[in-house]
C-alpha cells in the first residue's frame, strides 16, 4: 500500500463552531479539540462567527494565530442569521473545499470535547450505515451526566411538557419529549443541536438547516427532515461532550433568577408545529401545554411553593401562540 492509499483511509472529522460573542470558550473548545487530532483521524475545524458586535471574531483569529493551528479556519458572516444559518455557512465550506470530510461534527461554544469523543462519533459512523445524525451525551458545567435525547413534539407531549405532575408525566412517559438514555446506542428521534455529528452523505443529498429559525427547534426540525429521507437519528453515550449551556443567549437553567425567554424561542416553537403539522394541530399542541401550564400554576399556589420558570412564561407564550391571529398567519406563510 503506497503512503498516498494509506492516507485515504484514515477516518476525516471536520467540525464546526458557531460563534456569537462568546470568543474566549470558542478558544478554549479548539483546545479540547486539538487533543483529538493524531495520524489516525484527520480532523478540521470551521468557526462561523455571527457577525459578533464584541469583537470575538479577532480574538478567535488571534489565538488561531498565536498558536499556529493550521487546521482551524475562521468564516465572519456579515450577518448573524442564527443558529441554522452559520452552520449552513459551515456546510458550503467544507463541501466547496478540498477532501471534505466523512462525518461534519456540530458543537456548540460553551463545549470542552472529551477525550476519546471525535474517534467514537467517526467509528460509529463507519459502522452504522443508516445513521444520518448523531448525538453524543453531554455533561452540565458541574460535570454530572446529563443523558438525554428527545421524541417529537407532540400534543400529548406538550401536555406532560406544561404540566409537570408526577402521576401525569408516568401516565404520558411514552410521549413525554424528553427521554432518558442507558449507556448503549440507541437510535432516537431528536438530538441535542449542541453536539450532534451528520454524515457527509446527507448533505451531499442537500438537506440543510431552515433558515426560519432563528434559534432552537432547528435541530429537531432537521432530524425530522432526514427521517423524512430515510435516515435515521442515534444517541452515542461513548462520545462525550462537556455543556456550559446559555453562555452566548443569557439563560442559564440553574441560574437564581431566570430572565424572560427570548422572544424567538416561542417564535421557533410556532414555526415547528405550523410547518410539520399544521395550523390546526399547533394550536391543540399550544392549548394543551397552556391548560397543563396553568394547572402546574395552581398546584405551585397550593404548595406554596415557587414557580421554576422564567418570569411571565405563561403571559408570553399566549401572546404569540398559533392561537393568536396574526401569529398564526405569520407563521403558515412562512
Amino acid at each position: 500500500m503506497t503512503p498516498s492509499n494509506a492516507a485515504k483511509t484514515v477516518p476525516s472529522l471536520d467540525v464546526i463552531i458557531v460563534n456569537y460573542r462568546t470568543g474566549p470558550l470558542v478558544v478554549s473548545c479548539l483546545e479540547s479539540l486539538l487533543a483529538e487530532r493524531g495520524p489516525d483521524i484527520a480532523l478540521r475545524v470551521f468557526v462561523v462567527d455571527n457577525a459578533s458586535p464584541d469583537g470575538s471574531a479577532a480574538v478567535i483569529e488571534a489565538a488561531v494565530a498565536r498558536e499556529k493551528w493550521d487546521w482551524v479556519t475562521v468564516i465572519r458572516s456579515p450577518v448573524n442569521g442564527g443558529f441554522g444559518a452559520g452552520n449552513n455557512i459551515g456546510f458550503e465550506a467544507i463541501l466547496s473545499g478540498c477532501d471534505p470530510a466523512q462525518t461534519v461534527w456540530l458543537v456548540n461554544p460553551d463545549t470542552r470535547v472529551m477525550p476519546g469523543a471525535a474517534r467514537a462519533l467517526v467509528e460509529f459512523m463507519a459502522a452504522v450505515p443508516a445513521a444520518g445524525v448523531v448525538g453524543t451525551a453531554l455533561l452540565e458545567g458541574d460535570g454530572a451526566l446529563w443523558p438525554y435525547a428527545f421524541r417529537f413534539p407532540t400534543i400529548l407531549g406538550e401536555l406532560e411538557r406544561g404540566l409537570r405532575w408526577g402521576p401525569a408525566s408516568r401516565l404520558l412517559s411514552r410521549h413525554a419529549i424528553g427521554r432518558r438514555m442507558g449507556p448503549r446506542p440507541e437510535p432516537v428521534d431528536w438530538v441535542s443541536g449542541a453536539s450532534f455529528a451528520i454524515r457527509r452523505k446527507v448533505l451531499e443529498e442537500g438537506l440543510r438547516f431552515d433558515e426560519g429559525f432563528f434559534l432552537f427547534y432547528e435541530e429537531t426540525d432537521f432530524c425530522r427532515m432526514i427521517r423524512a429521507e430515510g435516515w435515521q437519528t442515534w444517541y452515542l453515550p461513548q462520545a462525550v461532550v462537556l455543556h456550559i449551556a446559555g453562555q452566548s443567549i443569557g439563560v442559564h437553567a440553574k441560574d437564581a433568577k431566570l430572565p424572560r425567554m427570548p422572544g424567538y424561542w416561542f417564535d421557533s416553537r410556532q414555526r415547528y408545529f405550523v410547518k410539520n403539522h399544521g395550523r390546526a394541530y399547533a394550536m391543540l399542541a399550544d392549548m394543551a401545554w397552556m391548560g397543563g401550564h396553568i394547572l402546574f400554576l395552581a398546584k405551585q399556589l397550593l404548595r406554596r411553593e415557587d414557580t421554576p420558570d422564567p418570569p411571565r412564561l405563561l403571559s408570553d407564550f399566549a401572546r404569540r401562540s398559533a392561537l393568536a391571529p396574526r401569529r398564526s398567519q405569520s407563521l403558515e406563510s412562512a
